[in-house]
This record gives structure tokens, C-alpha cells and sequence, in this order.
């Protein structure tokens, strides 16, 4: 069936508008617990927020239609996406419940479900979840919201299971954290104070509606001043939810997922822990990256773009580490999911072992001009089906050889070809983004 309700980060939208409103959300708790008391007599849910002022009522909302159909809930407050996913693993729960709607702004909202693997439901619980939800709403299915009170042990197992991932303590090192005003505002210092760290949080005071507000891994202007400013070793940035992480570096540069794969992917090669000794990343990943794996002895398996399919191929193809150029990276020996957490605790605790800074450890990753152009389509065709925009990108393609990429997708939520153009002659770069776009626009713009 075509989803209605799920995309592939769950369900997201305005809070309080379907299918964000009370009716929606309540049964939505409904059909989730129906759905885990098939897989367990007296099933518990555990659910977190992110610091969104929706998100306290929506949770209240998903735990009362939870109670109503004869599951338990546990309730961890603001805490992480990974960190639901983890808690959903590790205990008995026959699943997660995260709202959150991660780099969002605060006036939306969203809800993701993970099963008691740490993984997002399969297809058909979704499906089945859906169905039923449509059911109640026709059949006029009443909001009434649970009273919740915050399980503080749950956040400090996450905490803790994260510290056991770190072999070395952080004593002398210089941090600075952005928080978001998200999920990590609490979290984040906490841990790194834990490792030995001194830290300097900022963005750590949410406020229902500040979360993602200039600040975090989409906007790191205030971390590299705050990095510059203090004299700290590094800097790092957390989207909403903390699923995602980006770096800056001592010199104020920015060290993204790329420059994080090729990082941790060396180290994971001479400890042996780089299986297959494999990446995997999405097209959207800097030649650079490839170039710089190659000369290592790695390959690079590319999917398209978005987390859930860089997991995907990295459980068919056994890969250890993967991730994505927004900060989305995932380290299966640890976690099921992206965490921007592990992440920062993983590349730092590198850079402390190594006695180099990230600009040393990055220093030759080498970027390639790349420019993404957004064409505004009337209807989305196969490529096969537009022989003049197929000829440009061969065309261009030969010309540029293994020197550079052409990639052709359209946006999966909006009316847009995205036309990328990536190579070392920047002049190349131009004239071929150029040519594709404008073919596009004379068949289908």
C-alpha cells in the first residue's frame, strides 16, 4: 500500500495539524500498542522528546492511546534519538518511541518507532500501524493524554554505555559544544565531563521554540567564534534530535561527515576493525572522500541519499562504518543508528590517543569543487524518457573522466531535478552544471 502517515524518518509534520493533532497521535499510541502486544504479553514502550513545546503533550498523547490498548510506558524525557534506539535495544521493550523532528524548526514535530532490535519497523508493522490508525479516526477515536513522569535512570545508561565505547579518558583536552538547544543541551556536557574533558557548552538553554534557531549542525558560524575564542581543541555541533554531528577544528574549519568517515575509517583499518575494510556513503559524498579511501586500500559503496539507506547496504554488505556528508554517521559495532554522540566520542577519543588536532588528522582530504543546482520541474520523467538531458550528462561525464561526477536525481518531496556537478576543474564545474540544467529545463521545466 502507498504510506499516507510514514516517510522514511517516520511520521513528521506541524505540530497540531494532521497528523500531528491530538486524535492522530492518541491513535497512533493505540495501534502501536496492538501491534506490541502481538509480540509480548505485557509489552513496555519506552518514549523520549526532543525539547520542542509540542513535544511533552504529543508524548502525553502517544502514552495514552499506549495505555488504553494494555501496554506499559516508561517515559526517559529529553533524551536522543540513539538514545531511544539504545534503550529499546538494551531493555525490554518491545519498542521505542522518539518525537522529534531533528533539524527542524520548533513549529514542527514528528514520530519516529524503533522495534526491540534498536532498528525502525519493518514495512509491514508500519503498514499495519497506519491501517489502524485511519480505523480509530473514522470511528471517531477520543484524545486523552497519560500522565507522565521522567524515568531519570534511562538517560544515564545511555550516557554510560556510551562512555564504555571511548578506550581513553579526555584529561587536558579543550571542548566546545553546541548544543541546539536540542536533545543534547543536558546530555552532551554531561558526557564529556564524564571523559575528562573541560567544556563549553553553548546553545544549551532551550526554550520550547529556540531548538535548531541559528545555531547546531546547520548553522556553525557561533561554534567556530566560540572554538576561536576559547583556544579549544575542537568544536562540535548537534542537530535537534542528536542524531548528527559536525566538527570544527582548532583552526576554525569545519570538518563534516566526509572528513569523519576518512578519520575514523583509518583508525578502524589499523585496528583491524574496518570490515572488509569497506565505507559506505551516500552520492552525495565528496570525490575527495573516494580518493582519499582509495589511496588507503578502502572502498567506497555509494546509496542514495539518506541514512536509512547508507544502514541498509551496510548490513548487506557487512560494513562497519558508514554515513553521510550532513553528519549522519553510523558505527554498527555500537549502535543501530546515527548518533551524534558516539560520533564526537569516537573521533575525539582518536585525536586524544594520536596527539593530533582534526585539521592534522583531515589534512589531506582533499575537497572538490562542487556545485548543486535546483531545477523547478512540471512532472518527473525517467531519464531514459529525456534523450537531450541523457546526452549532456554523458557528454559531460566523458569529458570529465575520473576526475570528476555527474549525478541527475529528483527531490522525493518536491517539484525539483537536482543537477550536481563535482570535479577538480572548477571552470568544468560550471559549464556542466550549466548545460544539464538548462537541458532539463527545455524537456521538463
Amino acid at each position: 500500500m502507498a504510506k499516507k502517515l510514514f516517510g522514511t524518518d517516520g511520521i513528521r509534520g506541524v505540530a497540531g495539524q494532521f497528523p500531528l493533532d491530538p486524535e492522530t497521535t492518541h491513535a497512533f499510541g493505540l495501534a502501536l500498542g496492538g501491534v506490541a502486544k502481538d509480540l509480548a504479553p505485557n509489552p513496555q514502550i519506552v518514549i523520549g522528546m526532543d525539547t520542542r513545546e509540542s513535544g511533552p503533550w504529543i508524548a502525553a498523547q502517544v502514552a495514552g492511546g499506549l495505555r488504553e490498548a494494555g501496554a506499559g510506558v516508561r517515559f526517559a524525557g529529553v533524551v536522543t534519538t540513539p538514545g531511544v534506539a539504545f534503550l529499546t535495544h538494551t531493555d525490554s521493550f518491545a519498542a521505542g518511541v522518539m518525537i522529534s523532528a531533528s533539524h527542524n524548526p520548533y513549529q514542527d514535530n514528528g514520530i519516529k518507532v524503533f522495534g526491540h532490535s534498536g532498528f525502525k519497523l519493518p514495512d509491514a508493522q508500519e503498514d499495519r500501524i497506519e491501517e489502524e490508525i485511519f480505523r480509530l479516526r473514522e470511528a471517531g477515536v477520543k484524545p486523552a493524554a497519560a500522565e507522565l513522569r521522567v524515568d531519570e535512570g534511562l538517560d544515564l545508561r545511555y550516557i554510560h554505555n556510551l562512555l564504555s565505547t571511548a578506550p581513553n579518558r579526555f584529561d587536558g583536552l579543550k571542548i566546545v559544544l553546541d548544543c541546539g538547544n536540542g536533545a543534547a543541551s543536558h546530555l552532551a556536557p554531561e558526557l564529556f565531563r564524564r571523559a575528562g574533558a573541560g567544556v563549553e557548552a553553548i546553545c544549551r538553554d532551550p526554550d520550547g521554540r529556540n531548538i535548531n534557531l541559528g545555531c547546531g549542525a546547520l548553522h556553525l558560524e557561533p561554534l567556530q567564534k566560540a572554538v576561536l575564542a576559547a583556544g579549544a581543541d575542537l568544536g562540535v555541533a548537534y542537530d535537534g534530535d542528536a542524531d548528527r554531528a559536525i566538527f570544527v577544528s582548532k583552526s576554525g574549519r569545519v570538518i563534516d561527515g566526509d572528513a569523519v568517515l576518512l578519520i575514523a575509517a583509518r583508525e578502524m583499518l589499523a585496528s583491524g576493525r574496518l570490515k572488509n575494510r569497506l565505507v559506505v556513503a551516500t552520492v552525495m559524498s565528496n570525490l575527495g572522500l573516494e580518493k582519499a579511501l582509495e589511496r588507503e586500500g578502502i572502498r567506497l559503496i555509494r546509496t542514495a541519499v539518506g541514512d536509512k539507506y547508507v544502514l541498509e547496504e551496510m548490513l548487506r554488505s557487512g560494513a562497519a562504518l558508514g554515513g553521510e556528508q550532513s553528519g549522519h554517521v553510523i558505527f554498527t559495532d555500537y549502535s543501530t543508528t546515527g548518533d551524534g554522540m558516539l560520533t564526537a566520542l569516537q573521533i575525539t577519543s582518536i585525536s586524544a590517543r594520536s596527539g593530533k588536532g582534526l585539521d592534522e588528522l583531515a589534512t589531506d582530504m582533499e575537497i572538490y569543487p562542487q556545485r548543486l543546482v535546483n531545477v523547478r520541474i512540471r512532472e518527473k520523467k525517467s531519464l531514459s524518457e529525456l534523450p537531450s538531458v541523457a546526452r549532456e550528462m554523458r557528454e559531460c561525464q566523458e569529458a570529465l573522466g575520473a576526475t570528476g561526477r555527474v549525478l541527475v536525481r529528483f527531490s522525493g518531496t518536491e517539484p525539483l531535478a537536482r543537477v550536481m556537478v563535482e570535479a577538480a576543474d572548477p571552470k568544468q564545474v560550471e559549464e556542466f552544471t550549466t548545460r544539464i540544467a538548462g537541458a532539463i529545463e527545455r524537456e521538463i521545466g
